[in-house]
Formats: C-alpha cells, sequence, structure tokens
C-alpha cells in the first residue's frame, strides 16, 4: 500500500512536469527564427539544452516526414529529446532507456500521452542494435537521439550498419576533447561513465569524431547548441538543395555544465583525465 501510495504521488509529480513542459512548448512558435542561424532555433520544452526548438526547425524542412524516431538515453520519458514528439507531435517510436526503473517510469506515463511509443528497458550495446532495428517503425525515421554518456561512437555506427538511417541524428559530444582532436574512449558494453573515472569527465567522443563520421556516413553537420552538450547532423537528400549549405551552425561550444562544476576550461579538464585510453579516429 505504501509503494502504491509513493508511486501514485510520484506518477501526479510527472504529470505537473509534463503539463509544465507542454505550456513551456506552446511559446516555441514566438522565437524570432533566422534559418541561417541555428542559435534562433533553441528551445527547450521537455529537452534540456534547447533541443526541441533545433529538432523542430528541422523537422519542418524535411522533404518526406514519417512522424517516427529512435531514442537511446531516453531516461524515464519526460526529460529527453523526444518527449516534445511523442507528447505533443504525436509521434511514435522507440524510447530506449537502460536503466529499468527509469523505463518503468515511462511506460507507466506515456501510453496516455501518445500512441505507437515502445519504452525499451535495454542497456544498447553493438550486438544488440539488430533488435532495435527490428523493433523500429521504419528504417529512417525522422530523428534519431543518442545520449549514453559512453559507447555513443560505437553505438552510431552499429545503428548504420544495421541498416537504419535516420534523416536527423541529434548526439552528444564530450567538450572536453576540444574542438580539434578526433578521438573517442574505448568501446566496452560495460562502460560506466560514473565509475570510469572519478572525474566523470571520460566519456563519449570529440565533435571533431563526430564530424568525422558521420562526413564519411553521407551527413552534413549543422550546428551544436549552445550550451555545449549536443550536436546536430542531417541527411542533405531529405531536405530541399542549399537549405543546409546555408546553414551557419556553431562549431564548437564548451559544456557549460562542466565547466561550472570544476571552475576550469576544457584544456585544464582533460589534463585531469590525460591518462585515461583514447582511441584515434
Amino acid at each position: 500500500m505504501i509503494n502504491r501510495i509513493k508511486r501514485y504521488f510520484s506518477d501526479l509529480q510527472d504529470r505537473q512536469r509534463i503539463a509544465i513542459a507542454l505550456a513551456k512548448g506552446a511559446r516555441m512558435s514566438s522565437r524570432r527564427i533566422d534559418l541561417r542561424a541555428p542559435a534562433t532555433w533553441e528551445f527547450s520544452a521537455f529537452s534540456q539544452n534547447g533541443e526541441d526548438g533545433v529538432l523542430d526547425v528541422l523537422r519542418s524542412r524535411l522533404l518526406d516526414a514519417n512522424r517516427s524516431f529512435i531514442e537511446i538515453g531516453a531516461a524515464d520519458g519526460i526529460e529527453n529529446n523526444t518527449a516534445w514528439l511523442a507528447i505533443a507531435e504525436q509521434y511514435g517510436g522507440l524510447m530506449v532507456e537502460g536503466d529499468a526503473r527509469k523505463s518503468a517510469r515511462a511506460r507507466r506515463l506515456l501510453p496516455g500521452c501518445s500512441l505507437g511509443v515502445e519504452c525499451l528497458p535495454l542497456f544498447v550495446t553493438r550486438t544488440s542494435v539488430t533488435m532495435l532495428k527490428d523493433r523500429a517503425l521504419y528504417a529512417d525515421p525522422d530523428v534519431c537521439s543518442l545520449d549514453i554518456d559512453g559507447n555513443d561512437y560505437y553505438i552510431a555506427g552499429a545503428l548504420l550498419d544495421a541498416g537504419l538511417r535516420p534523416k536527423i541524428w541529434v548526439v552528444e559530444y564530450n567538450s572536453v576533447f576540444g574542438p580539434e582532436r578526433r578521438v573517442a574512449i574505448e568501446c566496452s558494453d560495460t562502460f560506466d561513465f560514473t565509475a570510469a573515472h572519478p572525474t566523470q569527465l571520460y566519456y563519449g567522443v570529440s565533435i571533431a569524431g563526430w564530424r568525422a563520421f558521420f562526413a564519411q556516413r553521407g551527413y552534413r553537420f549543422v550546428s551544436v547548441e549552445r550550451n555545449g552538450v549536443n550536436a546536430f547532423f542531417a541527411d542533405p537528400a531529405c531536405f530541399a538543395a542549399g537549405f543546409l549549405e546555408n546553414v551557419q551552425g556553431l562549431d564548437f561550444a564548451e559544456n557549460r555544465f562542466q565547466l561550472h562544476k570544476f571552475r576550469q576550461p576544457w584544456p585544464q579538464q582533460f589534463e585531469r583525465i590525460a591518462g585515461m585510453p583514447l582511441v584515434d579516429l
């Protein structure tokens, strides 16, 4: 009975979070957007760093949308990069989360908000991505969001190798590696960034590493957002000629959260993990 009451109040709090996010999102259309400047696109309803707004502009420019998504690292289904799509826009897709409790929380909340959203409790590895390919509504979802604080680089490669080709990608990069170093952490199916290094700065891939990776796969870099957490890439074939070419994105931004935490810019942060193994890309 006590657990049931706790769950009731927890779900009530989450529904209040959804209501607040939807109210914020209603103001998204009031932005003064310059299609050449992604910084003017940023807006957060459910997302943390302006991703909702950037994805909103990119989705609106797609030549052929199928209204589906895949998010790996979806947390509790509310504070992520696709909750706006699922709840406000009624998109379908996959929300994948390795923490079983968070995934269960998402399953309790989302059925009442959206049809066609599946919440999978799965710790994604290079071998398990085939399951996602089989469960995906489309092989070319409009949006793929990847934020697992670890093997992101290797999982993105495995997804593409499995036959998935999202139109738009939003991926987390690690600004501690700086704007020019092309590196990623070593891949490990059991990687946990909270345990990998005491600073929790050892994770993921550099922005230059991502840019090289996606360029090799036929994608175009769009921008990073101003908080220095996410980067956006798009398939030029899915947009009108000239649109992506005319976008003047931000090439690099310092991760504000890491800057505030350590009170040091990225070169000094990197010195803290300089002895950790890195893969040159």
